[in-house]
Parts: structure tokens; sequence; C-alpha cells
């Protein structure tokens, strides 16, 4: 067994709304690096908890947790389209697996995925299919959410399932850290937004290009007097980072959905990807982690970080 992880912010404005170039180039460097490693460990499986952002899950059916058996980018933001390369045997063996573990999950065949789990996977593969890949889906950005516990417990049956495997296995966070970026709320919406919101499949080429004209909007003004969005918290960052770095996975327990809204921003909670993933490490055995990059970003919405781990 040998057991590797890494958590990556994303930002949909990368390439979009570029800060200057030697931020640029200092994140180039970082990803890199990233990229690198994974192909030095050539990781047999890779397992990515990832958030998706209305563009494959709605309130149709709205699950806190799914996982695919077959997998599709929607090819936002600059990302690739096309399938994803998921065991699905496997990824069905992990479900029954997490059901067996009394953690309800959703079960898709027919997954469709954004830039929340597909840039990540690109920049540390450089590919959609490189890797066999199972991807699962936290509900992050879509209230009400469940307690940060359940995310742990998730994560922790996801680790004692792979701890089993003896493969090469990377699991992959990807998103956060604090961040709020112009994502509507179901309540109080307009019913143009609601109805996107309920059931917004497949949206028309003109629609997305629209969707993703507002996000490059917001990333030129934000952080701003003129931008009314949460700013970006570097100390809750950091924070946040040094307590999966120390192993103190217990205190996420105690996180108030609410509190970190209000102090790191709506989206912060794809924190919870970081989470599961951290669980899942420490499930496999003690572990070693590193914090690769911080720097708060406004151009890309995002308090951009990256963090790695490896089993003792």
């Amino acid at each position: 067994m040998s057991i590797k992880l890494k958590c990556l912010s994303h930002t949909p404005l990368r390439g979009l709304n570029d800060p200057g170039a030697d931020v640029v180039a200092e994140v180039d460097a970082v990803l890199a690096k990233a990229r690198a490693e994974v192909e030095a460990f050539d990781p047999e499986l890779i397992v990515i908890f990832a958030p998706d952002h209305y563009n494959g899950l709605f309130y149709d059916l709205m699950p806190p947790f799914v996982i695919a058996t077959a997998a599709e980018s929607v090819g936002d933001y600059q990302t690739a389209l096309g399938s994803l390369s998921v065991p699905k045997e496997l990824a069905l063996e992990l479900a029954k697996h997490i059901l067996d573990s009394d953690i309800d999950i959703a079960i898709s065949h027919r997954l469709q995925v954004d830039h929340g789990c597909t840039q990540t996977l690109e920049e540390v593969s450089g590919s959609l299919t490189r890797y066999p890949v199972i991807p699962i889906i936290i509900n992050s950005v879509a209230p009400p959410f469940g307690p940060y516990r359940r995310v742990r417990k998730l994560g922790e049956a996801v680790g004692k399932f792979i701890a089993k495997l003896n493969k090469r296995v990377l699991i992959l966070g990807t998103g956060g850290l604090s961040h709020e970026p112009p994502v509507p709320l179901l309540a109080g919406a307009p019913q143009e937004i609601a109805d996107f919101l309920i059931a917004g499949r497949n949206p028309t080429p003109e629609f997305r290009a629209a969707r993703q004209a507002r996000t490059i909007a917001t990333g030129k003004i934000f952080g701003s007097p003129e931008c009314s969005l949460t700013p970006l918290n570097p100390d809750w960052d950091l924070s946040f980072m040094k307590l999966l770095i120390d192993g103190r996975i217990e205190e996420i327990d105690h996180f108030d959905i609410e509190t970190i809204s209000k102090a790191a921003g709506r989206s912060t909670h794809e924190v919870r990807t970081w989470v599961a993933a951290f669980a899942a490490i420490a499930a496999c055995g003690a572990y070693s982690a590193r914090q690769d990059y911080y720097r708060p970003i406004n151009e890309w919405i995002a308090g951009y970080g990256v963090v790695s781990a490896e089993v003792n």
C-alpha cells in the first residue's frame, strides 16, 4: 500500500482573469512540481473529492454525496470535454463499502462533472484519462449542508477501503479555500434563476458564456470597495491548512456552517473536499503533510493553496 494526497484550490478564472505575470509564474511552478510528483508516483488509482457548481447536480435532486461509476466533463471554463477513466466495478465496490459503513451516498452511472473536478485532475495528470479515477462529489455550494462530521466520516470510510487495495492511490481534494464568487442562492431567487438551479442541465452555449462573463466581471472588482461579496480571508485559510497538516481532524466536527460562510465566504464550504481527503488518508495510517503554497488572489476570487501528504 502506498497512499499520497494532494489538495488544491481551483479557480475558473485561471487563464481568463489573471493576476500579474509573476504570480501566474509562481502558481505555474507549484503546479508543475505537483504534476511531476504525481508522475513519479504513477498512481494506479485516483480518488478525487470535488464540488459541483450547478453543472451536474441540481435541486431537482441534490444529494449530499454522490459517487460516479462513469463521468463526463462538461468542459466549462477552458477544461477539456470528454469521459473520465472511471473503473466501474471498483467504483461500485467502493459505493457498497461506503453504504455498509452507515454513510448514505448516491450513485451515478452517468455523472456530469465540471471544472471543480476536472481542472485539478488535468493539472496534476495532464488529461482526464491518464489514470483510473473515481470521482466523489460533495455538495458544497447548494444549501442546506450536512454537518462537517458527516464529511469526515465519508472520508474515513473511503480511506478504509483504499487501505485494503494494495495499490498506489492518490487522493485528491479540490476546492476552496476562502472565496465567494457570484453563485446564486435558491432562497429568494427570481423564477428564471430558480428554474436554472432546480433543473438547469445542459445549458445553451450562450447561457454558459453569459454565466462565465459574470464571473470574470466579478473577478475584475473582487476585493475592492465596489464588490459586496465576502473578501478572502488568509488567516482562516492558513489556520485551516495547519489544522489538516497537524492531523487535528477531530476538530473539524465542530465547524459551524454559518460561521464559516460569514468569515470566509459562502463557497468556502468547498473545503469539505479537503476534509474528506484528509480523513481518508488519516484512515490509512499516520501521515506527514506539508503546505506547498498559499496566496490570496483576488483576480481568481480564491485563497489559492496547495497541500500534500503521504502515509508514513
